[in-house]
């Protein structure tokens, strides 16, 4: 079982980055492509192997748990019409936690469990902030209602005035973390960031990480590279703080990242504005980032039917309950599921769909017509490969503007193996198509033949 992916090949060309024009080429492929059903081609004559057991685990943090408890309570008292589960888990404390615990748990109920209505928006008002409010608005630097240069190629005048609509939604969307939120962590739900912050809007407040990638990319249309410099600023402290970038700026976003685009967001930034500091700041931060997605969990060992070994790369969450932001609904899921282990897989598969940033799609699916049947951590992606090779492509670029002929030299090696193993595992020449790779129910790959 495939999902196909891609439906053209390119070719390798000379250019900046060795084996440039392939992976860019394919990249662009991939976000203009729409995943359809595909055939199986014969790639591979040995199980995968890799760490297949159940996986870690982050704990979440005292306050999350609690405001999980607060949501349900919720659900049950208003009901679910209109019901944004992700809003009690956003909202920050006005007093401690034990305190407003005991409050909480003192709330008259009935036998059904939820709070009378006036009941508990007097004690949501007493205790709570509302979800947001440990964001503050932050005035971009570099803003200018319509900047030099600003898409010159457009000169249809409606099209002008609609673009530069758009380009006024910047100030809306700037905002900077509290102080309170580093002077009281426990608080709050939202993380500390050292910038400002350009946030996705309506019920999305904090940053997001591959949301982040697109952001830049109109920043720099619109000539806001300070505005830019401060968004990977704060993704390269989370990498320096977690090890990875995490999806989102928010306690409950710890346990899984999303698709690894920090260092074509420095690398742009850079053709932009030849910003050497910034590369020199990157650089390790991205190394860092290699690893996670090229060790643990992530990594996955293949044998191709020839017998060349290859390297690829997954997405697997640190998570086996329900995400916090959804869990009245991950539980509804759930609850199809006989067992505990059954349900804490389907848990890891929802968090690590998440991660992917293809939440939801039948292409992880085993079954399209059963919601509980993900299994995107038995599948390699041809999506997150391609991203990584370009994470090493830039690292290769980076390094070379750096000095750092070593770094230049591992990475090298590192973009040519991958490309060779996107070739041999990916490639159906029967289709003309790169295809996910599934393996088998977390014991190996399938037996191709």
């Amino acid at each position: 079982m495939r999902t196909a992916s891609f439906h053209s090949r390119s070719s390798n060309s000379n250019g900046n980055h060795p084996v440039s024009s392939f992976s860019l080429s394919l990249l662009f492929l991939l976000l203009a492509s729409v995943s359809a059903s595909g055939t199986v081609p014969k790639a591979m004559s040995k199980p995968a192997t890799g760490n297949f057991d159940r996986g870690p685990v982050i704990p979440t943090t005292p306050l999350v748990t609690f405001l999980e408890h607060v949501q349900e309570t919720a659900l049950a008292t208003f009901g679910q019409k209109d019901f944004d589960p992700k809003l009690y888990v956003d909202l920050s404390l006005k007093s401690n936690l034990s305190t407003t615990v005991t409050a909480f748990h003192k709330l008259p109920r009935n036998a059904t469990g939820s709070v009378s209505i006036p009941d508990f928006k007097e004690f949501m008002h007493e205790y709570f902030d509302g979800a947001g409010n440990d964001l503050v608005y932050a005035e971009p630097p570099d803003f200018v209602p319509e900047p030099d240069g600003f898409l010159p190629k457009v000169k249809n005048p409606q099209v002008r005035a609609w673009a530069l609509e758009v380009h006024a939604l910047w100030k809306n969307l700037s905002r900077r973390v509290s102080c309170s939120v580093s002077e009281r962590p426990e608080f709050h739900t939202l993380l500390p960031l050292p910038g400002p912050v350009v946030i996705p809007g309506s019920r999305f407040r904090e940053v997001y990480y591959w949301d982040s990638y697109w952001v830049i990319r109109g920043l720099l249309a619109s000539k806001m590279y300070k505005t830019a410099k401060a968004i990977v600023t704060n993704l390269i402290y989370l990498i320096d703080t977690y090890g990875y970038v995490l999806n989102g700026a928010r306690a409950y976003y710890t346990n899984r990242s999303q698709p690894p685009l920090l260092s074509a967001m420095v690398y742009d930034i850079y053709n932009r504005t030849g910003d050497l500091d910034l590369v020199k700041k990157a650089l390790p931060a991205l190394l860092k980032e290699h690893q996670f997605w090229n060790s643990g969990i992530h990594k996955v060992n293949v044998q191709d039917n020839r017998g060349r070994n290859h390297t690829l790369s997954r997405y697997y969450a640190m998570w086996n309950k329900p995400r916090p932001e959804s869990s009245t609904t991950d539980k509804v899921h759930a609850s199809k599921l006989l067992n505990a282990s059954e349900k804490e897989q389907f848990y890891r598969e929802l968090a690590s769909v998440a991660e992917s940033g293809w939440d939801f799609s039948t292409r992880w699916m085993r079954n399209t017509s059963d919601f509980t049947t993900l299994a995107i951590t038995s599948i390699l992606p041809v999506d997150l490969n391609i991203f990584i090779l370009k994470m090493e492509l830039d690292i290769v670029s980076m390094a070379q503007i750096v000095g750092d002929n070593k770094t230049v030299e591992s990475f090298l090696k590192s973009a040519q193996a991958r490309k060779e193993a996107i070739d041999s595992v990916f490639w159906n020449e029967e289709n003309g198509q790169w295809l996910d790779y599934w393996i088998s129910n977390g014991t190996g790959s399938q037996i191709l033949v």
